[in-house]
């Protein structure tokens, strides 16, 4: 895993090298690294169709966006990032806690106009995720309880009721603004909405009312060079 960590932030240097070296006038290409917390929840209705009272669950994300020009001031960003999400639930004196984590690839549309010494930066645009893991965490009082998330699109009749089971893929929106600075550090803030549901096809319930999807925020710093 570190050997593909290095050979990939080996490419992207080498990447930006040639970039900067065309010039740019001739490129405009530039390549960023970013990392923040995310604010996350599963919105929606459970099976017998009653809303969700979930609590947002603290995670992170990281990963390296690219900033193509499409006309001056305007960009298309497409990115790269790990993303943790998921909620908790609280029943009586249990609390768990639903954590799931994603590959996602954003695809931004931008706005970045000269502010004072740096640039302001306003965009939006869609992402699609792919599900690579998850588990809940069950606790009450002093035990704990790690069982893990299962990906299907479908539950069949005969499968266990006490697992957990979710849609790999995911996708919906995203809108952030923020400011980069002269040097190349930036901060944003970014809202997401799921726009499908992640909860598969369950037969063993009839008449299923259930629809979850991701909701959140979060907040980023990182480094365009």
């Amino acid at each position: 895993m570190k050997t593909k960590l290095i050979s990939l932030i080996a490419i992207l240097m080498l990447t930006v090298a040639v970039a900067n070296a065309q010039g740019p006038t001739r490129s405009g290409v530039s390549f960023a690294v970013l990392g923040g917390i995310n604010l996350q929840n599963l919105t929606g209705t459970d099976f017998t169709g009653d809303k969700f009272e979930n609590d947002m669950l603290i995670g992170y994300h990281v990963g390296v966006n690219a900033q193509i020009p499409i006309i001056p001031e305007f960009f298309f960003q497409p990115g790269l990032l790990f993303s943790t999400k998921g909620a908790k639930s609280t029943f009586g004196s249990l609390t768990s806690s639903y954590k799931l984590s994603y590959v996602e690839l954003p695809l931004n549309f931008m706005y970045k106009g000269s502010l004072g010494e740096g640039f302001v930066m306003i965009g939006f645009g869609p992402y699609v995720g792919y599900g690579i893991g998850g588990k809940v965490v069950t606790k009450g009082g002093d035990a704990t309880l790690d069982t893990p998330i299962e990906f299907s699109n479908t539950v069949e009749i005969g499968d266990p009721l006490t697992t957990t089971y979710f849609k790999a893929f995911d996708a919906g929106g995203n809108i952030f603004a923020g400011y980069e600075m002269a040097g190349g550090l930036f901060a944003q803030m970014n809202v997401q909405l799921g726009m499908i549901k992640i909860n598969p096809e369950d037969k063993r319930f009839l008449n299923d009312e259930t629809s979850i999807k991701n909701t959140g925020f979060g907040f980023s710093i990182g480094y365009r060079f």
